[in-house]
């Protein structure tokens, strides 16, 4: 976090007297995840778990391969894949793999995403998070069930377009829905000039070769059929509104979903009541 606040302050304190340096900036501020180190408990459950490196290539920033870490839990014969959101890493979902590991029919899978966590990467993107998942399919097989967070969620959608394999039960939990939104929001909150927004979306499209308007959730979601969607989210979330997810769902209304109250963007990975939705959803639904 000591990164950011600079990153955040060296922005401010800009005033638009060095255009160039400001879009420096604002890729580290759009890019840079910040990292928490565990806390005790999701040490201990770190210190449990089978680790294995993996290797992806970053195209877009370092031009350079990067080893992932990802964790396993379990040998059951159903895998379940985690993945985490921005800033985040694979072992913030403690509570979820302290309650998955109580089934021994469960093998569970986790992983701190390029930049986060214990992985390399000092910048990092929603295709290398789709990448991670990608070669953690190639490790360990298509998992029967995978659960997202956040941009975790969209990483899910994006690496089964692009891989055409899919598992049979896909939960998203306050998923990123609009990217493009999100930016704007970040950019905003440092009073980025309209103009210099401009300036970034059009580096942007050039160093990724996609349009912004891609990177919305309606629009990589186009699996609908081949899998049975759990989407949960919070009522009043500021991170991932749900104006968004609502739209989302009115546009796939055969995804169940679930609102929650009195919880929050992040308190959602750890709130009994999500927790008991998604076993009682896995249990019922895997064949």
């Amino acid at each position: 976090m000591k990164k950011l606040r600079k990153i955040i302050a060296d922005i401010k304190n800009l005033s638009g007297e060095d255009p160039d340096q400001l879009q420096a900036l604002l890729w580290q501020l759009i890019c840079y995840s910040p990292k928490m180190p565990p806390r005790l408990h999701q040490q201990k459950l770190l210190e449990e778990a089978e680790i294995t490196s993996l290797k992806i290539h970053d195209q877009y920033f370092s031009q350079s391969d990067l080893n992932i870490n990802c964790f396993k839990w379990g040998n059951g014969p159903v895998k379940i894949l985690l993945s985490h959101g921005w800033g985040s890493k694979g072992c913030d979902f403690s509570e979820m793999i302290t309650m998955l590991r109580a089934n021994k029919d469960f093998e569970i899978w986790s992983f701190d995403a390029p930049g986060n966590g214990s992985s390399e990467g000092e910048i990092s993107n929603l295709f290398l998070y789709a990448e991670s998942i990608k070669q953690l399919f190639i490790h360990a097989g298509t998992p029967q069930v995978m659960i997202g967070h956040s941009l975790g969620g969209m990483a899910n959608a994006l690496a089964l377009q692009q891989s055409n394999a899919y598992p049979q039960l896909l939960i998203s939990i306050a998923p990123m829905v609009n990217l493009k939104e999100n930016f704007i929001a970040s950019m905003e909150a440092v009073n980025t000039s309209s103009e210099a927004q401009e300036r970034f979306f059009a580096d942007f499209e050039r160093l990724f070769e996609q349009k912004t308007e891609y990177f919305i959730l309606n629009k990589i979601y186009d699996f609908s059929d081949q899998l049975k969607h759990l989407l949960i989210y919070d009522s009043n979330d500021l991170i991932s509104p749900s104006s968004y997810i609502e739209a989302f769902l009115k546009d796939h209304p055969e995804t169940s979903a679930s609102a929650y109250k009195e919880t929050s963007h992040s308190k959602l990975l750890t709130d009994p009541r999500v927790l008991n939705e998604m076993d009682l959803f896995i249990i019922k639904n895997i064949h």
